[in-house]
Protein backbone atom coordinates (compact mmCIF):
# COMPACT_ATOMS: atom_id res chain seq x y z
CA UNK A 1 0.00 0.00 0.00
CA UNK A 2 1.16 3.48 -0.57
CA UNK A 3 2.85 5.25 2.29
CA UNK A 4 0.69 8.36 1.86
CA UNK A 5 -2.21 5.98 2.43
CA UNK A 6 -0.63 4.36 5.33
CA UNK A 7 -0.04 8.22 7.13
CA UNK A 8 -3.34 9.09 6.05
CA UNK A 9 -4.93 6.07 8.48
CA UNK A 10 -2.46 6.22 10.93
CA UNK A 11 -2.96 9.71 11.60
CA UNK A 12 -7.10 9.09 11.83
CA UNK A 13 -6.05 6.94 14.45
CA UNK A 14 -6.44 3.47 12.50
CA UNK A 15 -3.38 0.74 12.49
CA UNK A 16 -2.85 0.99 16.28
CA UNK A 17 -0.99 -2.51 17.97
CA UNK A 18 -3.23 -4.17 20.43
CA UNK A 19 -0.27 -6.25 21.29
CA UNK A 20 0.24 -9.74 22.44
CA UNK A 21 -2.26 -11.53 25.12
CA UNK A 22 -1.13 -13.71 27.70
CA UNK A 23 -3.48 -16.74 26.90
CA UNK A 24 -3.08 -17.60 23.25
CA UNK A 25 -4.73 -20.81 20.75
CA UNK A 26 -4.06 -21.41 17.32
CA UNK A 27 -7.06 -21.44 15.00
CA UNK A 28 -6.35 -22.93 11.67
CA UNK A 29 -9.13 -21.84 9.48
CA UNK A 30 -10.28 -24.19 6.14
CA UNK A 31 -6.90 -25.36 4.97
CA UNK A 32 -8.29 -28.10 3.04
CA UNK A 33 -7.77 -29.76 -0.56
CA UNK A 34 -10.54 -28.12 -2.36
CA UNK A 35 -7.66 -24.48 -1.90
CA UNK A 36 -4.71 -27.03 -2.73
CA UNK A 37 -6.07 -29.14 -5.65
CA UNK A 38 -5.42 -27.71 -9.46
CA UNK A 39 -9.02 -28.41 -11.00
CA UNK A 40 -11.11 -27.49 -7.66
CA UNK A 41 -13.27 -24.38 -8.41
CA UNK A 42 -11.51 -23.06 -5.04
CA UNK A 43 -7.74 -23.87 -5.92
CA UNK A 44 -5.79 -20.62 -4.86
CA UNK A 45 -2.53 -21.62 -5.47
CA UNK A 46 -1.64 -20.88 -1.95
CA UNK A 47 1.57 -23.86 -1.66
CA UNK A 48 4.10 -21.55 0.21
CA UNK A 49 0.93 -20.10 2.78
CA UNK A 50 0.67 -24.02 3.28
CA UNK A 51 4.36 -23.86 3.99
CA UNK A 52 4.01 -21.57 6.35
CA UNK A 53 1.26 -22.36 7.94
CA UNK A 54 2.67 -26.22 8.83
CA UNK A 55 5.45 -24.07 10.45
CA UNK A 56 3.41 -22.48 12.61
CA UNK A 57 1.50 -25.19 13.98
CA UNK A 58 4.83 -26.98 14.51
CA UNK A 59 5.68 -24.22 16.73
CA UNK A 60 2.16 -23.87 18.16
CA UNK A 61 2.58 -27.49 19.24
CA UNK A 62 5.82 -26.61 20.84
CA UNK A 63 4.50 -24.20 22.79
CA UNK A 64 1.76 -26.60 23.66
CA UNK A 65 -0.73 -24.02 23.36
CA UNK A 66 -4.46 -24.88 22.25
CA UNK A 67 -4.73 -25.30 18.65
CA UNK A 68 -8.17 -26.06 17.08
CA UNK A 69 -8.96 -26.47 13.23
CA UNK A 70 -12.21 -25.61 11.09
CA UNK A 71 -13.78 -27.33 8.23
CA UNK A 72 -16.81 -26.37 6.18
CA UNK A 73 -19.60 -29.32 5.71
CA UNK A 74 -22.79 -29.24 3.87
CA UNK A 75 -25.60 -31.36 3.56
CA UNK A 76 -25.96 -32.70 0.35
CA UNK A 77 -27.98 -29.83 -1.95
CA UNK A 78 -27.08 -27.32 0.83
CA UNK A 79 -30.02 -26.88 2.45
CA UNK A 80 -27.91 -25.66 5.71
CA UNK A 81 -25.74 -22.83 3.99
CA UNK A 82 -28.54 -21.03 2.88
CA UNK A 83 -27.80 -17.53 1.11
CA UNK A 84 -24.58 -18.35 1.38
CA UNK A 85 -24.46 -21.41 -0.63
CA UNK A 86 -26.83 -20.03 -3.07
CA UNK A 87 -24.74 -17.13 -3.93
CA UNK A 88 -21.25 -19.19 -4.03
CA UNK A 89 -21.75 -22.04 -6.30
CA UNK A 90 -18.09 -23.25 -5.52
CA UNK A 91 -18.95 -24.22 -1.81
CA UNK A 92 -20.25 -27.38 -3.14
CA UNK A 93 -16.96 -28.23 -2.95
CA UNK A 94 -17.42 -29.22 0.71
CA UNK A 95 -21.14 -31.22 0.41
CA UNK A 96 -20.72 -34.41 2.72
CA UNK A 97 -18.50 -37.06 1.32
CA UNK A 98 -16.46 -34.77 -0.96
CA UNK A 99 -12.62 -35.44 -0.96
CA UNK A 100 -11.61 -31.70 -0.91
CA UNK A 101 -12.95 -30.96 2.55
CA UNK A 102 -10.20 -33.06 3.88
CA UNK A 103 -7.46 -31.38 5.53
CA UNK A 104 -4.25 -30.02 3.36
CA UNK A 105 -1.12 -32.17 4.45
CA UNK A 106 0.78 -31.45 7.05
CA UNK A 107 -2.13 -29.79 8.90
CA UNK A 108 -4.20 -32.66 9.81
CA UNK A 109 -5.36 -32.28 13.45
CA UNK A 110 -4.09 -34.56 16.20
CA UNK A 111 -5.56 -36.25 19.26
CA UNK A 112 -6.88 -33.06 21.25
CA UNK A 113 -7.27 -30.01 18.47
CA UNK A 114 -10.61 -29.74 17.87
CA UNK A 115 -12.28 -29.75 14.65
CA UNK A 116 -14.86 -26.79 14.76
CA UNK A 117 -17.13 -27.52 11.83
CA UNK A 118 -19.09 -24.62 9.63
CA UNK A 119 -21.13 -23.37 7.35
CA UNK A 120 -20.59 -19.58 7.36
CA UNK A 121 -17.78 -17.27 6.86
CA UNK A 122 -16.76 -16.49 10.22
CA UNK A 123 -15.20 -19.70 13.05
CA UNK A 124 -17.64 -18.16 14.92
CA UNK A 125 -21.07 -18.00 13.53
CA UNK A 126 -23.18 -20.99 14.76
CA UNK A 127 -20.38 -23.02 16.06
CA UNK A 128 -19.03 -23.39 19.89
CA UNK A 129 -15.59 -21.96 18.98
CA UNK A 130 -16.17 -18.53 21.41
CA UNK A 131 -17.64 -20.41 24.27
CA UNK A 132 -14.41 -22.83 23.73
CA UNK A 133 -11.72 -20.31 23.82
CA UNK A 134 -12.92 -18.87 26.86
CA UNK A 135 -13.43 -21.75 28.84
CA UNK A 136 -9.11 -22.12 27.66
CA UNK A 137 -9.07 -18.69 29.61
CA UNK A 138 -8.03 -17.55 26.03
CA UNK A 139 -7.08 -13.64 25.24
CA UNK A 140 -5.26 -14.29 22.04
CA UNK A 141 -6.27 -15.64 18.98
CA UNK A 142 -3.63 -16.40 16.23
CA UNK A 143 -5.36 -16.74 12.84
CA UNK A 144 -3.98 -18.58 10.20
CA UNK A 145 -5.78 -20.43 7.02
CA UNK A 146 -8.21 -19.31 4.23
CA UNK A 147 -9.29 -17.25 2.44
CA UNK A 148 -7.86 -13.80 3.70
CA UNK A 149 -10.84 -12.23 1.94
CA UNK A 150 -13.60 -14.58 3.42
CA UNK A 151 -13.17 -16.34 6.03
CA UNK A 152 -10.31 -15.06 7.83
CA UNK A 153 -11.49 -11.36 7.76
CA UNK A 154 -14.95 -12.89 8.89
CA UNK A 155 -13.43 -14.54 11.80
CA UNK A 156 -11.20 -11.44 12.93
CA UNK A 157 -14.01 -8.84 12.75
CA UNK A 158 -15.89 -11.56 15.29
CA UNK A 159 -13.07 -12.63 17.29
CA UNK A 160 -12.85 -8.99 18.19
CA UNK A 161 -16.55 -8.44 18.89
CA UNK A 162 -16.39 -11.17 21.22
CA UNK A 163 -13.36 -9.69 23.16
CA UNK A 164 -10.17 -11.57 21.77
CA UNK A 165 -7.38 -10.11 20.19
CA UNK A 166 -7.10 -11.23 16.65
CA UNK A 167 -3.58 -11.45 15.34
CA UNK A 168 -3.70 -12.35 11.98
CA UNK A 169 -0.36 -14.27 10.81
CA UNK A 170 0.96 -12.67 7.56
CA UNK A 171 2.55 -15.37 5.73
CA UNK A 172 0.31 -18.18 7.24
CA UNK A 173 -3.10 -16.97 5.58
CA UNK A 174 -3.61 -16.25 1.87
CA UNK A 175 -6.59 -15.72 -1.27
CA UNK A 176 -6.75 -16.93 -4.77
CA UNK A 177 -5.53 -13.27 -5.45
CA UNK A 178 -3.01 -10.78 -4.46
CA UNK A 179 -4.75 -8.12 -4.93
CA UNK A 180 -7.81 -8.67 -2.49
CA UNK A 181 -5.85 -10.52 -0.17
CA UNK A 182 -3.12 -7.23 0.53
CA UNK A 183 -6.23 -5.45 0.31
CA UNK A 184 -8.00 -7.24 3.19
CA UNK A 185 -4.44 -7.88 5.23
CA UNK A 186 -4.19 -3.59 5.03
CA UNK A 187 -7.92 -3.20 6.37
CA UNK A 188 -7.73 -6.08 8.83
CA UNK A 189 -4.72 -4.28 10.76
CA UNK A 190 -6.43 -0.84 10.42
CA UNK A 191 -8.99 -1.43 11.90
CA UNK A 192 -9.79 -5.52 13.59
CA UNK A 193 -6.62 -6.92 14.42
CA UNK A 194 -3.01 -7.28 14.31
CA UNK A 195 -1.40 -8.54 11.21
CA UNK A 196 2.02 -9.69 12.49
CA UNK A 197 4.85 -11.64 10.60
CA UNK A 198 5.57 -15.02 11.32
CA UNK A 199 9.01 -14.86 13.07
CA UNK A 200 7.51 -12.39 15.49
CA UNK A 201 4.41 -14.75 16.10
CA UNK A 202 6.91 -17.87 16.66
CA UNK A 203 9.49 -15.69 18.76
CA UNK A 204 5.99 -15.03 21.28
CA UNK A 205 5.68 -18.56 21.69
CA UNK A 206 8.94 -19.39 22.48
CA UNK A 207 8.83 -17.21 24.89
CA UNK A 208 5.75 -17.77 26.68
CA UNK A 209 5.23 -18.77 30.08
CA UNK A 210 4.57 -22.47 31.37
CA UNK A 211 1.76 -21.29 32.98
CA UNK A 212 0.52 -19.42 29.93
CA UNK A 213 0.42 -22.35 27.27
CA UNK A 214 -1.07 -24.59 29.54
CA UNK A 215 -4.40 -25.88 28.48
CA UNK A 216 -6.14 -25.93 32.34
Amino acid sequence: MATDLDEDYAQAGFGNRIGFGQRPALVIIDFVQAYMEKGSPLYAGVEDTLAHAVDLLGAARKAAIPILHTNVAFTPGGVDGGVFFRKVKALRCFEQGSRLGAFAEGLEPVTGEPIITKQYASAFFGTSLASTLTALGIDTVLLAGLSTSGCIRASAVDAVQHGFIPVVVREAVGDRDEAPHQANLFDLQAKYADVVGLDEVKQYLKNLQPAASATG
